[in-house]
């Protein structure tokens, strides 16, 4: 395919190395250069590649300025980090915002797309401004700038899309995340189940496990596509009661035995799946493993090979087990000390750097997700709190949202409503998109969890449900089957019609029909519930 980067080289192109900014000159040929340092755009498949060159310095940060003038009133979308935190959303130019990996311009008329192709050696955002358009690449290893030396690297491959015109943005935005994912690994057929953390909170037992297993594969009729079972947080050695603690990744004394558990799930009717939080451990390790000390236990460094290689025997032993899904949390906090939400610009909040400053953060996050991909064997991986562009075209499914509740349903609303409506684009192109469980508890609404059950079931997306066995009714029962039976089955993916001026939207194309939620009602407890045969 010809090369595409329509808007032409960049105007200018700075570099800052551990000694400050440094402005580079040139330009043609699509190169740019300063003393002992050269950065270059050069034509690769779709896309142009960035390259950089810097044998004596340590860098930290590669921009790119294209000026453009930006006429009219554009909607903007951009992605997040990693997980989307309820506010994803199309807004109006806003300079100091930060758009990581890529963006969408809607104009009115055409959807226009700006990014990079997904698994590159840089943690890379844009920003838009009513005269011009800046790109960034991170290429810090850690907290200090990357030492190259004599090693030339490809720092991302740059892509853009001018848009169909009359494309709708949702069209605009599924073609673009194709763009930019070659390969998307998706799971070998569609995802649902259950989840125990949004009632538990990390409090279980093998016989509770057992129980929630035998549940889930009683609402279950699909012969082929079994329901799996997902053991969260609070299985390990050093489980904390819902603390999220680390490994060492055998059972403790509620869980005496994971294989012999994981067997009598598989005779229950159930897929079973497991978490784990691979960078954090309570074992005692080799000093120069360990790159800071963390409540729990220790953190490790992935950037040594002997940390990989513990990390991948750790997982290679949940996988003999006979699990069938790998549910692995937390490395983007553990790598960078901070949630996505709080990212922006400076990705790493940290202070600590790793032991090999030869390479990125996001090539050494690579090889760690890499390392787990290989490990896992024949079980489905989601990965939860992983960088998006970092996970795609390596684990199945992505947890794409920060957590919904058991316990709040303003929480669901906020974070999973708005997180499937705006990565929905993601789906199937980058991977499976997760937008986080239905937690049935009494604590929440039914009338208002049960609109989020037919949303999920319809979408196309996973389904996850977490329910203590003990409090579901027979009405709740009943639509859990109906929610089952739709996703146990392949199914378009869901579209929000009113998502460009709505973050939480309520209108959907569901399986070819529109469909309308009422998600912010106060007296939801009091209304009575009505069956306008969508299920049928």
């Amino acid at each position: 395919m010809e090369a595409r980067f329509h808007v032409g080289a960049p105007d200018g192109a700075m570099v800052r190395t551990e000694e400050g900014w440094r402005q580079l000159s040139g330009g043609a040929a699509g190169s740019w250069s300063a003393k002992g340092i050269s950065v270059a755009l050069n034509a690769a498949g779709v896309g142009f590649a960035l390259e950089l060159e810097a044998p004596d310095d340590a860098v930290r940060l590669i921009k790119l300025r294209w000026k453009i003038k930006q006429e009219g009133r554009p909607l903007i979308l951009g992605d997040h980090w990693e997980r989307g935190y309820g506010e994803l959303e199309w807004r109006g130019i806003v300079p100091e915002r930060v758009l990581p990996w890529y963006f969408l311009r809607h104009d009115g008329g055409r959807t226009a797309g700006f990014g990079v192709k997904t698994g590159p050696n840089a943690f890379c955002f844009w920003q838009l401004d009513a005269d011009g358009i800046t790109f960034t690449a991170d290429v810090t290893s850690g907290s200090e700038g990357v030492r190259l030396g004599a090693r030339r690297l490809r720092v991302a491959e740059l892509l853009h899309d001018p848009g169909l015109e009359g494309d709708s943005p949702f069209a605009a935005a599924q073609r673009f995340c194709r763009l930019m994912c070659d390969n998307p690994v998706m799971p070998k057929q569609p995802v649902y189940g259950g989840n125990n953390w949004y009632y538990a909170y990390g409090n279980s037992s093998h016989e509770e496990i057992l129980a929630d297993s035998r549940f889930m594969s009683s609402l279950s009729a699909h012969k082929t596509n079994r329901p799996y079972m997902v053991i969260d947080d609070g299985w390990q050695l050093v489980s904390g009661g819902g603390a999220c603690n680390g490994g060492p990744w055998v059972g403790n004394a509620k869980f005496p035995d994971m294989e012999r558990l994981i067997g009598e799930m598989k005779e229950a009717g159930v897929k079973p799946g497991i978490w784990s939080r691979p960078l954090l451990t309570a074992e005692e390790v080799p000093a120069e493993w360990i790159r800071y000390a963390a409540s729990g236990g220790q953190v490790l460094d992935p950037s040594q090979p002997d940390v990989l290689q513990h990390i991948r025997e750790s997982v290679e032993r949940m996988a003999g087990w006979g699990i069938d899904l790998l549910k692995h949390d937390f490395t983007s906090y553990d790598l960078l000390g901070q949630w996505g939400m709080t990212m922006k610009s400076k990705p790493n909040a940290l202070r600590q750097s790793f032991r090999d400053g030869s390479r990125t953060t996001a090539e050494i996050t690579l090889d760690l997700y890499r390392t787990i991909a290989e490990a896992s064997g024949q079980a489905a991986i989601i990965g939860c709190n992983t960088f998006s562009h970092l996970s795609a075209g390596l684990f199945e499914i992505q947890r794409t949202g920060d957590d919904t509740s058991g316990r709040w349903w303003e929480r669901t609303r906020y974070m999973g409503v708005n997180t499937l409506a705006f990565r929905m684009p993601q789906h199937g192109t980058f991977y499976s998109h997760d937008a986080d469980c239905l937690g049935l508890t009494a604590d929440v609404p039914w009338t208002l969890n049960e609109q989020w059950l037919r949303l999920l079931a319809a979408s196309g997306t996973p389904l996850f449900v977490s329910a203590d066995p003990a409090i579901v009714t027979k009405e709740q029962e009943l639509a859990i089957r109906r929610a089952f039976e739709l996703a146990a089955e392949a199914l378009p993916v869901g579209e929000p019609l009113d998502w460009l001026h709505n973050t939480c939207p309520s209108r959907w194309k569901l399986n070819g029909e529109e469909t309308v939620f009422e998600w912010n009602d106060v007296n939801a407890e009091l209304l009575e519930e009505k069956d306008n045969g969508w299920w049928l």
